[in-house]
């Protein structure tokens, strides 16, 4: 073996001197994100025979790389070569052996040197693949830049000598694109390890690292941003980051800057664009103006047929262009996008808005309605944008679904008049959509006037069935918050008869059409409070739905008739409905703009009967905060009706009566308006005031019809204000038949057990009592029982056998004191042990919780001690009592007269 080969004064085989530059690593920017798991990553990679990092342009391939080689994370510093474009391959490997030489890796003489740029001999590779493989140690080189640009010949070469070397040569590739290299072998051999652009891309914890660098002090939202706009693209978070500094306020910069004048736009123009061939550029500049490109997309758009190969190019080459998943669909990074527009409109002045009208028109023919319609909007071809909607019966996706937003916001330019019937509607639907009724109703009478049978009108063929669906469904919708019940049901029974005159097949690919118009006739029903008839046609509506885009129409239906079963007073049904409205919400990821609270609502009322007033509070807190939808005003009375009974039950009785005060009683159903004095005559109860209770119940409207619940309200005041013959008269109008809600019925029990009691008949009074509780049992109400007052609890305490046979349903009251005296000397029932000593005050009070059905977490919360006390405090009573479970201590305690 000769002597090793030298790196002083050598040259190219051009004849060039050697440029020192290639042979340095780049500089370690001084403000860095550290990543130490990629450089674990490429320091294992290095222990064999190839490590590829491949990304995009400013992804930060060499920064890492340079990051790495300067760590001293390796035994031996690995050797540099800047690989150029241009390299012919014979210059290539001359540069190769200057890199090795130069790091210290001696190779015998007979290797020779290239003398030529146009190539090397077989002969060359093999004595540098056998000199590699008698190295006592193995070089390390990193090809940086190493891209297909190089000649085919350059990239055989190297995998020849790789895999000949026995492992004195690895190398570490970076790339824009996959080089030529067999990569599958390498992965089939398990001898490559790829960090991809997936891993370089900046996660929100390396944004919030290098702002910290740059000194930028911005919030969690700001850099969720900042990662949505650059998609943890490490150029464009860096130039942010610049820009910033030189913001007066950054957060503002986040919100408002626009990519096409920044430092980003010359970045990508540049490194990106100018670097394609001019047919490639064209191409580019032309798909941006949509959000996915498919290759026929791209063909009408550029009005070739080189799509195919070139989007597949692009996206091979890294050149922020991606495919989606395993389609044939391709999305530009959003940036780069943003940049190629502006430069179009600047490049082509005029072509935008044509490239939009081409690329909707493709897409409708390929049955993309929504991106049809977004591209017919852009183009500002408003007919043909609206029409895509009418005619394939999808007004419904302006109101409903994850597309709503979007689609209202295309047709915000919309001019007001557009002439023809499908402007006229989706302007209808617009409006709806933002709850502006008048201008619904305005758009809604210029589309009836295009719609009319005319001889001279030149749109007249335009309005088929199509067209006057979708009048007769915009109908329904609107009649919804305007409580239009004879409205809404003449335009169902129209939509429903034009739907049989729609092609089939149309009809069956929206299945949501059916249900909303169910859901909102149901709704409408339930506003004029027809409970029967909103019952039924709402729960059709729920069995309408289930086929994919149906959710929207499910939720509300199940919102509604939550709120229909409340008032019917089924609240086991009613808090089903309203977690399954939920559910539905949570499923369909529906934006909480979109969400009515209508379910928190009902939940709040369940949770209110059932005296768990905490609850009750966080639902109506959660129902009164949702950003969706007003609420119609029957469902605002309602939460008003709510709200004061949780208020009145905390204290507050200014503020209960507050809360009914603030409905506009005005535009009110009858019904509604009676609920809220009815509410306020119950406020007055609660605060002593049974005159004031007489008087509300005196100054309201008659109802239209004779509603238990005016019945049960003037009984409840007479009674309080001491005319017990009278509140009995009043209480005759109180049917005791199943028609009559629940609650309504058990509270009116209860009062007739009370006026029983007043007149001595104590018997009677325990029948009423005992028939209040099989009432209140299913539902597990305890309210009424608590507004009662305390002769219910006396009424137990001295006959505690009227409650056992149906499980007392206890009112979550404040904690009773303990009669430790009483419980010593309480009978002893037969066949059961004795008590073993006294309950102490405080067990007492855990066993009086543990009655009311309450956790032992609840338990402790509401006595403010810990879970571990509660249980401790169990197992004595369990011992005192002679039981070993928490039932049988609670009908031990109600048989021995403690409870």
């Amino acid at each position: 073996m000769g002597p090793p080969v030298t790196s002083m004064g050598h040259r190219a085989p051009t004849g060039d001197p050697m440029l020192a530059a290639r042979f340095a690593p780049p500089a370690v920017p001084k403000l860095l994100v550290h990543r130490p798991e990629l450089l674990v990553r490429l320091t294992a990679g290095a222990q064999g025979p190839l490590t590829l990092i491949n990304g995009p342009a400013g992804s930060g391939k060499t920064v890492l790389t340079a990051h790495w080689a300067a760590d001293g994370r390796t035994t031996r510093p690995p050797m540099w070569l800047t690989v150029e474009p241009d390299d012919a391959p014979g210059a290539f490997w001359a540069y190769v052996l200057e890199a090795l030489a130069r790091g210290g890796t001696a190779l015998p003489a007979e290797v020779g040197r290239p003398t030529r740029a146009e190539g090397v001999t077989r002969s060359f590779l093999v004595r540098l693949a056998d000199g590699l493989a008698a190295s006592a140690q193995p070089a390390v080189l990193v090809l940086d830049q190493f891209d297909t640009t190089q000649p085919p010949a350059t990239s055989e070469g190297l995998d020849f000598v790789l895999r000949h070397a026995a492992g004195g040569l690895r190398i570490v590739l970076t790339s824009r694109s996959d080089s030529l290299l067999p990569l599958h072998r390498y992965r089939a051999a398990g001898e490559i390890t790829e960090i991809r652009h997936a891993d370089l891309r900046f996660t929100e914890a390396d944004a919030e690292a290098l702002l910290s660098e740059h000194r930028l002090a911005v919030s969690p939202d700001g850099i969720r941003l900042l990662m949505e706009r650059t998609e943890g693209w490490a150029a464009g978070v860096r130039l942010c980051a610049l820009a910033m500094q030189r913001s007066a306020d950054p957060e503002a910069f986040l919100r408002q800057f626009a990519a096409d004048r920044t430092t980003i736009a010359d970045y990508l123009l540049t490194e990106v664009l100018d670097a394609q061939p001019p047919p490639t550029q064209d191409l580019l500049l032309r798909v941006c103006v949509t959000d996915r490109v498919h290759p026929d997309l791209a063909d009408a758009l550029t009005g070739r047929d080189d799509g195919a190969r070139t989007l597949a190019r692009l996206a091979r080459d890294n050149a922020f262009l991606e495919q989606i998943d395993a389609s044939a669909w391709y999305r530009l990074h959003p940036l780069f996008a943003e940049v190629l527009r502006a430069h179009l409109r600047q490049r082509c002045p005029g072509l935008e808005p044509r490239l939009h009208g081409r690329a909707a028109r493709w897409l409708a023919r390929t049955g993309r309605l929504t991106e049809a319609v977004l591209q017919g909007a852009a183009a500002e071809d408003w007919q043909f944008a609206a029409a895509q909607l009418v005619d394939n019966l999808a007004l419904g996706r302006l109101l409903t679904g994850l597309e709503a937003d979007q689609l209202v916001r295309a047709f915000a330019d919309m001019p007001t008049g557009t002439p023809g019937p499908a402007p006229a509607l989706v302007g209808a639907a617009c409006r709806l959509a933002e709850q502006d009724l008048p201008g619904c109703e305005a758009e809604l009478r210029r589309a009836d006037a295009t719609l009319a049978p005319s001889a001279d009108d030149p749109l007249a063929d335009a309005c088929g069935p199509a067209a006057r669906f979708g009048r007769a469904f915009l109908g329904v919708l609107a009649g919804r918050p305007a409580d239009d019940l004879t409205a809404v049901e003449r335009a169902a029974a129209d939509a429903h008869r034009l739907l049989r005159e729609l092609p089939p097949a149309l009809v069956a690919e929206r299945p949501e059409l059916h249900a909303l118009l169910l859901a909102h006739l149901g709704a409408v029903e339930l506003g004029a409070g027809r409970l029967d008839r909103a019952g039924s046609t709402l729960t059709a509506a729920v069995a309408a739905c289930g086929p994919p885009g149906t959710e929207a129409p499910l939720r509300s239906a199940l919102g509604s008739l939550a709120l229909t079963e409340l008032l019917r007073g089924r609240l086991r049904q009613a808090a089903e409905h309203a977690n399954a409205s939920l559910a539905v919400a949570e499923r369909s990821a529906l934006p909480a703009e979109r969400r009515s609270g209508i379910d928190h609502l009902v939940l709040a009322g369940v949770a209110v009967e059932q005296d768990d007033l905490r609850a009750a509070r966080h639902h109506l807190d959660l129902a009164t905060a949702a950003p969706g939808p007003r609420p119609d005003p029957a469902t605002a009375a309602r939460a008003a009706v709510i709200g004061a009974r949780i208020a009145a039950a905390e204290g507050d009785g200014d503020a209960a009566l507050a809360a009914l005060r603030a409905v506009d009683a005005a535009g009110l159903p009858a019904w509604a308006a009676d609920a809220l004095a009815e509410a306020e005559s119950a406020v007055h109860l609660v605060g002593g005031d049974a005159a004031a209770a007489l008087r509300v119940l005196d100054a309201a409207p008659a109802p239209d019809a004779d509603r238990p619940e005016r019945a049960l309200a003037r009984a409840r005041a007479l009674l309080d204000a001491g005319r017990p013959a009278d509140a009995e008269r009043a209480l005759a109008a109180v049917p005791a038949d199943d028609g009559v809600p629940t609650p309504v019925r058990a509270h009116a029990c209860l009062l007739r057990a009370r006026i029983a009691e007043a007149r001595g008949d104590c018997a009677q009074a325990h029948r009423y009592l005992d028939e209040a509780l099989a009432l209140a049992r299913p539902d597990e109400l305890r309210r009424i029982f608590t507004e009662s007052g305390p002769w219910v609890r006396r009424t137990l305490r001295e006959d505690p056998r009227t409650a056992r046979p149906h499980g007392r349903p206890a009112p979550r009251t404040p904690a009773r004191t303990a009669r430790t005296a009483r419980t010593a000397r309480a009978p002893r029932t037969e066949g059961q042990p004795p008590v073993v000593e006294p309950l102490s005050a405080r067990e007492t009070e855990v066993l009086g919780k543990a009655a009311e059905l309450l956790s032992t977490e609840e338990i402790a919360t509401e006595l403010y001690v810990s879970a571990n006390t509660v249980k401790t405090h169990l197992k004595s009573i369990y011992r005192k009592l002679g039981v070993t479970r928490r039932s049988e201590a609670v009908h031990r305690a109600q048989d021995l007269g403690m409870l």
